[in-house]
């Protein structure tokens, strides 16, 4: 750096600091809310890695943020802000402290979860990599996220694919309330090594070390020479949080260096006049006395706004009918043009997961791969890389197609959907949409066992801001399929297997089937089924039957679990004044029972006989078939379940 932009850095760092000391101010007289960790100490290794930074390229961060997305350019208005819970906040009040945020930045955000930003960081630079523009990913993340799986998986995965990402490690010496050296049994430089990436050591308290060495990593990154991990050692002067009584240290920090120090005694040393230095600092001091200001006359947020941005809107879909005449296929290969025809609408669309190039275990994306060459791509056994590819991908333009090979594998990975596709459009305030789709597959019946059999749709359905979606047939599966792809939300795509081989007319390319919009596939007057995926079959079996006895059963296919379809099975509740719920799923804290309380809640003046929910036994599913068969819930119990309230 010459003088002038050592003076520069030296005032960046102070805003850093100066605002980081008021928040904490701030904090302990209560005008801050929540949970606050400051970055003090670490300015150097913020301002120095972000230097050469492009607008283009992308950060994601930290719960210990601040300093990295004040360097990358959010304004400490809209800080001061956030931090204080006001609509004028970087993301409408919706974030706070650990979930700051501006996606115009480049700022997809700093994070609550240890090495949650990793995985995302990998979409983003896959984004920018398939951009090809030269714009590059910088996660930030501090040494004690070299110990999360979210690390290794995203670690590999980049290095596989030389992905243009920075890994910077702030390495502040302490990982919460232990030390870096009770944690790591080796080096995190041997981490690096492990996974044949860069690695390059520098001292995080002197920002021209730091800039210096970025620019080096950069050029090399943007050049196509693959991803780099930078160690930044630093220190956390802090406690993990305000309010942290620190009981853990020992001492041992009081000689560590000052950044602020370090280079306000290299400026004056080069003849930087002091009163030029001492200006500097009066402006970084102004800025923040602005900002606090400011944010302390924005108005709150509008409580009757607190579920804005949950969702993005929708597009408008218009199901066409179908004509029953015409060709057959089986639902795989239906699923299969879905992707094809997606594909090869939309250049932002692309598929990644465990051997999707090579057609997956069920042959459904068997043949894209040639027909879109770089576009269906493979990925190592890494669920959290693999969904946090998509995650970051989807925040940086892309409209990605995530494959999770078996649905009892979302515990594997949960967080990037619960902690990150779900919330992101809401934590920052609507300022993104993650236009993602998990595909996956589940179903009993195969003898499976209880780790490849489990109907978890309730557990996703749980989550506000995830879709999810079950369709029973062919033409649904395209249409909800192509509405998928096209939102702009995170949807999860659960198929069922033994669905695979069953026949149906092949829709047109045209058709789309909306999200949200459940359908009545058999008029009844008698009782209302309502069910879902492969379960709609066996209602439908179960219908046949009871007719041959005098009872009209109307079944209603939910096709979309969450946003869930109240209306439509409220109006075919009011037409035959029965209920029963069946799922694949236990019976215990599904879907049924949601089902079930809307129709004893706006629907009790239609009630004449208690809801009756149908599922698998309250266990897991087991291996053998007899018990397999004992376990699940097929066309006979739901017979039995009408016969019970018809009876009433």
């Amino acid at each position: 750096m010459n003088d002038d932009e050592l003076l520069a850095a030296y005032e960046r760092m102070c805003l850093i600091r100066h605002l980081e000391v008021r928040v904490a101010k701030l904090y302990a007289e209560g005008a801050i809310p929540g949970f606050v960790h400051t970055s003090v100490g670490q300015e150097a290794s913020a301002v120095g890695a972000l230097w050469h930074a492009r607008a283009d390229d992308a950060i994601t961060s930290t719960h210990r943020g601040h300093g990295h997305v004040l360097a990358k350019g959010l304004s400490p208005r809209g800080m001061i802000a956030e931090l204080m819970g006001k609509e004028a906040g970087a993301c409408r009040g919706r974030g706070g402290s650990m979930h700051v945020a501006d996606p115009a930045l480049g700022i997809l955000g700093a994070n609550g979860i240890v090495g949650a930003g990793l995985p995302i960081a990998v979409g983003a630079a896959y984004a920018r990599a398939a951009a090809g523009a030269g714009a590059v990913a910088v996660a930030f993340f501090g040494d004690g996220a070299v110990a999360t799986g979210a690390f290794h998986e995203a670690t590999n995965l980049a290095a596989l694919w030389r992905l243009p990402l920075v890994l910077f490690c702030e390495n502040n010496q302490y990982s919460e309330f232990s030390r870096a050296s009770d944690q790591h049994p080796v080096p995190i430089s041997q981490r690096a090594r492990g996974y044949g990436i860069g690695y390059r050591h520098v001292d995080g308290n002197d920002v021209e070390a730091v800039a210096g060495t970025m620019a080096e990593v950069l050029a090399h990154v943007r050049s196509g020479g693959g991803p780099v991990l930078v160690e930044a050692l630093t220190l956390r002067v802090r406690g993990h949080y305000e309010g942290d009584p620190q009981r853990y240290r020992d001492g041992r920090d009081e000689a560590a260096v000052d950044p602020l120090d370090l280079a306000q005694r290299r400026l004056l040393a080069r003849g930087v006049p002091e009163e030029s230095v001492a200006a500097a600092e009066r402006r970084a001091t102004e800025v923040v006395d602005d900002a606090e200001a400011f944010a302390r006359a924005a108005p709150l947020p509008d409580a009757a706004g607190v579920l804005d941005d949950v969702v993005a809107p929708r597009h408008p879909v218009v199901e066409a009918p179908l004509t029953p005449d015409g060709e057959l296929q089986n639902q795989s290969r239906t699923l299969r043009a879905a992707l094809g025809d997606a594909l090869a609408d939309d250049g932002r669309v692309f598929l990644a997961g465990i051997d999707v190039a090579g057609g997956n275990v069920f042959g459904i994306t068997r043949g894209l791969a040639e027909t879109h060459p770089g576009r269906v791509l493979d990925t190592p056994i890494a669920e959290t890389a693999i969904v946090g590819l998509g995650v970051g991908a989807a925040m940086s333009g892309l409209r990605p197609v995530v494959e999770l090979m078996y649905l009892d594998f979302v515990g594997v990975c949960l967080d990037q959907l619960m902690n990150q596709a779900a919330k992101l459009r809401f934590m920052t305030g609507g300022a993104v949409s993650v236009p993602l789709v998990l595909r996956t597959q589940f179903g009993s019946g195969r003898s499976s066992g209880s780790q490849h059999s489990q109907s978890l749709e309730a557990l996703l359905a749980h989550l506000p801001g995830l879709t999810v979606v079950m369709p029973s047939s062919g033409p649904d599966a395209y249409g909800l399929l192509r509405a998928a792809i096209e939102d702009d939300n995170p949807v999860v795509f659960i198929e069922h297997r033994l669905l695979y081989d069953q026949k149906s007319p092949v829709p047109p390319p045209s058709h789309r089937v909306p999200i949200g919009k459940a359908a009545v596939l058999r008029p009844g007057t008698d009782v209302t089924v309502v069910a879902w995926s492969r379960m709609v079959h066996h209602a439908l079996a179960a219908a046949e039957t009871l007719a041959a006895e005098g009872v009209e059963a109307e079944v209603v296919d939910l096709r979309t679990i969450a946003p869930l379809d109240r209306e439509t099975v409220l109006a075919s509740f009011a037409r035959t004044n029965r209920m029963v719920v069946a799922h694949e799923a236990v019976s215990d804290f599904g879907v049924g029972a949601e089902v079930a309380a809307l129709a004893v809640d706006q629907g009790f003046w239609s009630l004449d006989a208690p809801v009756v929910r149908v599922g698998a036994r309250p266990g897991p599913a087991p291996y053998a078939p007899v018990l397999e068969h004992a376990w699940e819930a097929g066309p006979d119990e739901i017979a039995a379940a009408v016969r019970r309230v018809v009876a009433c």
